[in-house]
């Protein structure tokens, strides 16, 4: 396994798979690896030859610097992981690297419509900083597949409609969320839980899929469904940032004549702040 901090020393590697006909994946963490992320990576594994992962943690997409700087960095344990994993390269290039010119000044990329809507209205700017870091990684990389994990399904929409206006060769692929046994969803954030915090948390998951139940049921409105699940979240102890009932398509409001829906929820639990949603297919 090889690992290269500087853009030109991947680009001559990937040229050189490329003159020997291979095909590459690209799975784009910011490290601090767990099982969700292991998956994407034999995803990539199963489409192309060669796979490489990069591990950055992009400040341009954090709008507080404190959760930057607690973010946590486990660069030698995630090193570590990549190689029992078979991983072929490991990028792990510095903000000075990424952002020569800094980040003051640097062009960046803005999808419309994504701040006004769930993360974004609690998160400006983050969705700009996620934009432009992947259209540089895709960029550099010029990988034939990108995996995403589809627990970030807002930033997976964005990702999705980036790489179709923009026209990107890179495909973009998701992969399933992964959960822990009580079926909280894998986070590199849920270590910031207590070991009690950590288990009550699995109720976020248990109200997504009750919100599930009730839309399939067909009886109540949507927003009383949202409302009563919110008022749940509130009462178990999370401080629910949305439970909101999207259309998969533009995560634009839905209503009952939608037949393609997907249910997410932000809500912070202690230091953690957690993200999830599950689809609803009513076709």
């Amino acid at each position: 396994m090889h690992q290269f901090e500087q853009i030109s020393t991947l680009q001559t590697q990937v040229k050189k798979w490329r003159q020997q006909n291979k095909t590459i994946a690209f799975v784009p963490t910011m490290g601090n690896l767990h099982l969700g992320h292991l998956s994407l990576l034999e995803k990539a594994k199963q489409l192309a030859d060669k796979v490489i992962v990069s591990i950055f943690v992009n400040p341009l997409q954090f709008d507080d610097k404190a959760d930057l700087n607690a973010y946590p960095r486990t660069l030698d344990a995630d090193m570590t992981l990549l190689l029992d994993h078979d991983c072929d390269v490991v990028f792990t290039p510095s903000a000075n690297v990424m952002y020569p010119n800094g980040m003051d000044v640097h062009t960046t990329i803005s999808v419309p419509n994504m701040d006004d809507k769930l993360c974004g209205l609690n998160r400006p700017g983050h969705f700009d900083g996620v934009a432009t870091v992947v259209a540089k990684f895709l960029n550099i990389v010029q990988a034939d597949w990108a995996i995403f994990g589809e627990k970030d399904y807002q930033q997976l929409s964005l990702i999705n409609r980036m790489a179709t206006e923009l026209n990107l060769s890179t495909q973009i692929v998701s992969g399933p969320t992964l959960r822990e046994d009580n079926g909280l969803a894998m986070s590199s954030r849920n270590q910031y839980l207590t070991s009690e915090q950590r288990s009550h948390a699995a109720h976020l998951y248990r109200i997504l899929q009750d919100v599930k139940a009730r839309i399939e049921l067909s009886v109540d409105s949507f927003d009383l469904i949202q409302q009563q699940a919110m008022s749940a979240l509130t009462e178990l102890g999370f401080v629910a940032e949305y439970l909101d009932i999207r259309r998969t398509e533009d995560l634009d409001r839905a209503d009952r004549q939608d037949k393609s829906l997907v249910i997410l929820v932000a809500a912070r639990l202690g230091k953690a702040r957690l993200i999830d949603n599950i689809t609803c297919d009513l076709a």
